[in-house]
């Protein structure tokens, strides 16, 4: 039958991982997309691979574990064949504790992560003498005079991530267009638009957009972990760049618009850490990331239509997920094995 064919509509996370896994099995890959490799919300400039908490463990958290697991592998194994840095360092995540309750729960967590993950990462409670031996100045402020930091929380760029997953898909063999005829099985993996498409040919809310709002600032902390304080996410990346988001909008006019609710994100960023005050900015970004209405992913065949497929819904954890979500879909098409979590199978969404 010669090598099995697969279209993928969107050049996002998802769709480029379900290419990147599919060719790399020997399949014949073709990514559509009119607007072009990280035009979406994929091409944002965030990065943040942030673990659940380990506590009330579930299939997603386990899921979403076993995926930042393998990224350790995934992404210098795709960087080495394209070519293309995707900007991946597993650098870990500080958080200050606010408050006595919280530094209970950081204990305890402390507890759980060491059965939890397994041995594979660590998630440790920091006095502020230990802290500040660890990270220097590189801290929020604590009421408590505790840190948290975890080992298992990474850092990637966004764009380049989808550049590198892109550049590996042509070096098997693959092709990225605009515009092009469907072959083999499908792939819908097209974000926000794709759920409000998905929402017309149900008839019913399976998911939507929230938009998201990101500043980057020319700041060099490369090698240091990413801060999450303020409701925020502080991220260093590999380029010698710092990127603070991120903003989420579930009613806005312009999609890809910026406006004072970046302002504010920036003046929290420089709350929590002062030494951004002066950094000068580079870009501010906004866009669209898809949510399922489950807040789950959607990944599985497309129900009643044939051959066809959806990669969707991945919000703010669609990287981190990415890599699992692209090896189990693409078993369920080209080896007829169907491990999806019932959390994230398209009828469970629906």
């Amino acid at each position: 039958m010669g090598k099995a064919e697969i279209t993928i509509y969107g050049a996002g996370a998802f769709g480029l991982s379900c290419g990147y896994e599919a060719a790399k099995r020997g399949a014949k890959v073709r990514v559509i997309d009119p607007h072009g490799v990280g035009a979406g919300s994929s091409g944002g400039v965030v990065g943040a691979l942030a673990p659940h908490t380990p506590e009330r463990w579930n299939d997603k958290k386990e899921f979403q574990f076993q995926s930042l697991i393998m990224a350790r592998t995934h992404w210098p194994d795709v960087e080495a064949l394209g070519g293309v840095s995707s900007g991946y360092g597993r650098t870990g995540r500080v958080q200050a504790v606010q408050n006595e309750r919280q530094l209970e729960l950081a204990h305890q967590r402390a507890t759980d992560a060491e059965q939890l993950w397994q041995g594979h990462a660590e998630w440790s409670v920091y006095d502020r003498e230990a802290a500040i031996a660890r990270f220097g100045a590189w801290l929020p402020e604590s009421p408590t005079g505790f840190w948290i930091f975890d080992t298992l929380s990474a850092r990637l760029n966004p764009a380049r991530a989808c550049a590198s997953l892109a550049a590996a898909i042509v070096a098997l063999g693959g092709e990225i267009v605009r515009d092009a005829d469907e072959q083999g099985a499908v792939i819908h993996a097209s974000g926000w638009h794709g759920l409000r498409a998905l929402n017309a040919a149900f008839g019913r809310e399976v998911g939507g957009g929230v938009k998201g709002q990101a500043i980057l600032l020319d700041f060099d902390m490369r090698d240091a972990p990413q801060i999450y304080a303020q409701s925020l996410h502080i991220i260093p990346h590999k380029d010698g760049t710092t990127a603070i988001g991120s903003t989420s909008e579930r009613e806005f006019d312009h999609p890809d618009d910026t406006d004072e609710l970046a302002d504010d994100l920036l003046a929290r960023a420089i709350v929590a850490m002062p030494q951004l005050a002066h950094a000068p900015e580079i870009t501010r970004w906004a866009g669209v990331r898809p949510r399922a209405k489950s807040r789950a992913p959607m990944l599985g065949a497309w129900p009643d239509r044939a051959g066809h497929f959806i990669a969707n819904g991945g919000f703010k954890i669609g990287f981190g997920m990415a890599p699992l979500a692209a090896r189990v879909l693409v078993d369920v098409i080209l080896e007829d094995r169907d491990e999806i979590p019932e959390a994230f199978r398209v009828d469970a969404s629906l």
